[in-house]
């Protein structure tokens, strides 16, 4: 069974929600989300740079969220959540998922970064970090045109990947979200598979 070491609101997010749409079976372990325990050499044995999430499945263990949703997906899916692979349909499905943390996330945990590291933060910085990620929130919004997924008409792991990095965006751009991304948001949470992986995590909480 896939084992999943989260915290709530972290990346494996991502993998439980994937999980909630192909409904297959997961567990989910607490981990210590202190930075003593995260430096620890128990836990760097699992994550080397000591972050969250780690998964395991069997004998394979996994420290990248991403490439965990990936690996879910062609091992478990049967195809679903994603287009044919090497075709240029799945081309762009992997562009919007790799845009989802390289291009997307980056600003935005670096804005995280910043504050944790420096008790007076460099306001310029945060500036240009929340630039960038407006400037990939736009790019977003203007892929939704006319279209209710970036795919198309079909949802795929695409906005899992995206859709969490919305999340993050929500909560770091206080001026709200465009229109059509503020809608994609709306839709994305309305799911199913959305709602049970909030429930998940909710459940976690109170263990």
């Amino acid at each position: 069974m896939i084992n999943l070491y989260h915290v709530p609101f972290t990346r494996a997010f991502r993998v439980i929600w994937v999980c909630e749409e192909l409904a297959i079976p997961y567990r989910l372990t607490p981990v210590d989300f202190s930075p003593e325990y995260r430096a620890s050499a128990e836990w760097r044995k699992l994550n080397p740079v000591g972050k969250v999430p780690v998964m395991t499945d069997g004998d394979l263990t996994m420290f990248e969220s991403g490439a965990m949703v990936q690996y879910v997906l062609d091992r478990y899916g049967n195809g679903r959540l994603q287009p044919e692979a090497g075709t240029p349909e799945h081309a762009i499905y992997l562009q919007w998922s790799w845009f989802a943390e390289a291009t997307f996330s980056r600003p935005i945990g670096e804005t995280v970064n910043h504050r944790r590291a420096f008790a007076e933060p460099i306001q310029a910085v945060l500036d240009e970090m929340i630039a960038r990620a407006r400037l990939a929130l736009a790019a977003v919004d203007q892929a939704l045109a006319g279209r209710p997924y970036l795919l198309g008409g079909e949802f795929s792991a695409a906005d899992i990947m995206t859709g969490y990095t919305v999340m993050l965006a929500e909560r770091a751009i206080k001026t709200g979200l465009p229109e059509r991304a503020a809608d994609y948001w709306q839709r994305l949470q309305a799911r199913a598979a959305f709602k049970a992986t909030k429930a998940a995590e909710q459940a976690m909480g109170k263990d």
